[in-house]
């Protein structure tokens, strides 16, 4: 069992940190004025999506259940809080400073979503730890 959690673990790590690479295409683009950041991130996205679907022992991996509930984890720490947190932060600095611009609003979700997925990272390498040395204790 826990090989299986360890495989999901890592499966959500590299899906967020395609997602984020997602993001901050959009955030360079902008800034930019060009659509080629944003191509090339969805580009590999897709590829990663279609690999995922189209190779049997990765779509059994992917269909169970230790690695849907980490993907969900996953994306409660990349998407649903930092969405919030930007809402609230985003109208708290406007009201005290000045109004944001669309480009300066998705930098702030970048920012948090970022270390959403820092924290989410942590969070299972210290929980990896954990359970490691608990079983050395055991054994």
């Amino acid at each position: 069992m826990p090989r299986v959690r360890h495989y999901a673990d890592i499966v959500a790590i590299l899906a967020g940190l395609m997602w984020i690479l997602v993001f901050w295409s959009v955030s360079i683009s902008a800034h930019l004025d060009s659509m080629e950041p944003v191509l090339a991130a969805l580009l590999l996205l897709g590829t990663m999506i279609l690999l995922s679907f189209a190779h049997r022992p990765i779509r059994i991996h992917l269909s169970r259940y230790h690695v849907r509930k980490r993907r969900t984890e996953m994306w409660m720490h990349i998407l649903a809080l930092p969405m919030l947190l930007a809402l609230l932060l985003g109208v708290i600095l406007e009201a005290l400073i000045t109004p944001l611009s669309g480009q300066q609003k998705m930098l702030l979700f970048n920012v948090l979503a970022t270390a959403g997925w820092v924290v989410y990272v942590m969070t299972l390498v210290v929980k990896f730890v954990f359970h490691q040395l608990r079983r050395r204790r055991r054994g």
